[in-house]
């Protein structure tokens, strides 16, 4: 063993630690795997930054940008709210088709973006039809992973894995030439989720959260010279008879004032504590109530005119006040965000004036009321993966909360750009043109996608400066830096080593029993980093074993693909689990025992049906 296959082998055991632990994030472990690999002298400069240039990684910016497209204008909730006809259905039968239909809309669009509506049609669901949300939500996350590897443009890792094929063996996957395979391991998934129905919990419905309605937003109101309920007395306002709002506590002059008589007149000035659903405070909203208290020089005023008033101004400046379009804006925070560990006082001073944050919702309940009086004690509560934070915007920064920061817009309230059905339908039809076009060999992937990006973008269905911020942009910093780590370690021999100590430890085994080995050994790894770093890494060597063992290539390169997406067993391996793990409705046992069962069935089947290609 050389020096530079040690060096490789250091640098690769540095990154598996980094991504285990989670202690940096993928754009900082990227630029990380540049540099040591310039300075160890493994690749050369050109070398070092061949991934920004990589036709995978350009693929993979076009489809994220197509997805985007797909999903401002209303594509995928269309297909979605069609979900409304199974209000009546058996849950079971319900869960069935939700699966089918994410799993078969994942194997075109992003699997992320695809969750992330779903999310919001399962709230929907449960909200108006009593749908369990535990029951939907693990399934289909684990069918849009299943759908993503139906088809070559349906994950980057499959992306990533043929432009490797491509370059060492000068051949390449047809973009439906798995689909069978991938629809019977989606088939299989289905049929043990239905099996283990019943493991899955039901979501929140019988929580003390859901019980004592805890999951309500809570926020500090103060009533301005306008308001209809100046001079009004408590039991007659709105707020008294709601019983969707509760009335915390009412402050005047600093004094707090007796909100157990209802004869109490509502006076201006008064800062009013409620508990309240964010419907209800869309009402308040657009009936100009209120103004909302957030500190003393940030005032947002809540008007019919949805406009926000910056009130702190320079000595001499216009006092004209600056009307500004604004939106509310429900967030779920994911793993890596950078707003994670922040109070909210720490949050505000770092996005206002861009935004100002009213309330948020703990995924977890806080039975301790003290601690849910978020926006009077700041200080007390620090924001946590799957916490939701309701804030107020202008429809210009909409983009800075979106993909870049891992947040998920949850729902967005007045002063969007709602889509047209013109823009929906021409969307729709150039993903089919674009898809079209690969799937019969007229274009190569990459072209068709490069095409369908220019042609949503001639005929304005997405705007680039609207696109810029919502592009996942770690995962294009990931594949850049991954890509020349598996450059060197061909330079440096690392592929070619391992593949031989392989070889001599395989010896004599049955091509079956290696397949099987390097599925399981290709799974296992994806639980620990990303599923396109595994790929990265274990694709070369697939095609290294095959070359050693004189067998088709196909096989084994088509077993990394699979094997790196199926990241089922942990709620870390992809992106989509650590996503429905964050809403506070699974443990870490369903994802072990559901995840851990479709796992060891895969692996037995996928090393059966690849084995049959031998």
């Amino acid at each position: 063993m050389t020096w530079e296959i040690i060096t490789v082998f250091l640098i690769i055991g540095a990154v598996i630690v980094l991504f285990a632990f989670d202690i940096f994030p993928m754009d900082k472990i990227s630029f990380f795997i540049i540099g040591a690999l310039l300075l160890s002298g493994l690749v050369s400069p050109e070398e070092a930054v061949s991934g920004f240039s990589n036709k995978a990684v350009i693929t993979i910016l076009c489809l994220m940008i197509l997805a985007i497209g797909l999903e401002e204008n209303g594509v995928i909730s269309w297909f979605a709210k069609g979900l409304k006809v199974l209000k009546n259905w058996p849950a079971v039968l319900v869960m069935i088709v939700i699966m089918m239909l994410s799993g078969g809309i994942s194997a075109f669009i992003s699997s992320t973006a695809v969750v992330i509506v779903f999310i919001k049609i399962v709230a929907e669901l449960k909200a108006k039809y009593g749908l369990l949300p535990g029951k939907l939500l693990l399934p289909i996350s684990f069918a849009s992973i299943l759908g993503g590897s139906c088809t070559l443009m349906g994950t980057s890792t499959n992306l990533i894995v043929n432009n490797i094929f491509s370059r060492y063996t000068d051949d390449k996957l047809g973009f439906f030439e798995f689909s069978l395979m991938g629809l019977a391991f989606l088939g299989t998934s289905i049929l043990i989720i239905v099996l283990f129905y019943s493991f899955l919990p039901k979501g929140k419905g019988e929580q003390l959260s859901e019980k004592y309605n805890l999951n309500k937003y809570i926020l500090t109101l103060k009533v301005n010279p306008d308001s209809p309920l100046v001079g009004i007395p408590l039991e007659k306002s709105f707020m008294f008879k709601d019983p969707e709002i509760t009335v915390l506590r009412i402050t005047h002059n600093n004094l707090e004032e007796n909100i157990l008589n209802p004869k109490l007149k509502i006076r201006i000035g008064d800062v009013i504590l409620l508990h309240c659903s964010l419907e209800n405070l869309q009402k308040m909203r657009a009936e100009g109530y209120f103004d909302l208290e957030i500190d003393e020089t940030t005032t947002s005023t809540f008007s019919k005119g949805t406009s926000v008033e910056k009130v702190d101004r320079e000595e001499g400046e216009d006092d004209s006040k600056e009307k500004v379009e604004t939106v509310l804006l429900e967030l779920l925070l994911l793993p890596g965000s950078r707003f994670l560990g922040k109070t909210l006082t720490s949050l505000k001073k770092m996005i206002v004036p861009r935004a100002i944050p009213i309330a948020i919702n703990k995924r977890k309940p806080l039975t301790n009321l003290k601690s849910r009086l978020h926006l009077d004690d700041k200080t007390i509560t620090k924001l946590k993966v799957g916490d939701r934070l309701l804030i107020q915007t202008s429809a210009s920064f909409i983009p800075n909360f979106e993909n870049s920061n891992n947040l998920a817009v949850l729902n967005q309230f007045d002063g969007g750009m709602p889509s047209t059905p013109y823009k929906r339908n021409l969307s729709l039809i150039i993903l089919l043109v674009t898809i079209l076009l690969a799937a019969t060999g007229v274009l190569e992937i990459m072209p068709s996608v490069v095409l369908g990006t220019l042609t949503m973008l001639l005929f304005k269905c997405i705007e680039l400066n609207n696109i810029y911020e919502k592009i996942n942009w770690q995962i294009i910093f990931l594949l850049a830096g991954m890509i020349p780590l598996g450059v060197a370690m061909t330079n440096a021999g690392a592929d070619l080593w391992l593949t031989q100590e392989l070889l001599n430890l395989l010896e004599g085994q049955k091509p079956i029993i290696i397949i099987g080995v390097l599925f399981l050994t290709t799974m296992l790894f994806s639980a620990v980093v990303s599923n396109n770093a595994t790929a990265i890494i274990m694709a070369p060597i697939a095609i290294s074993l095959a070359n050693g063992l004189a067998l088709d290539v196909k096989p084994f390169i088509l077993c990394v693909m699979f094997a790196a997406n199926f990241s089922f067993f942990t709620p870390l391996g992809y992106q989509t689990n650590a996503l429905v793990y964050s809403m506070g409705i699974y443990k870490f046992k369903h994802f072990l025992i559901l995840g851990g069962v479709i796992s060891f069935v895969l692996l037995i089947l996928g090393t059966l049906l690849l084995s049959t290609m031998l």
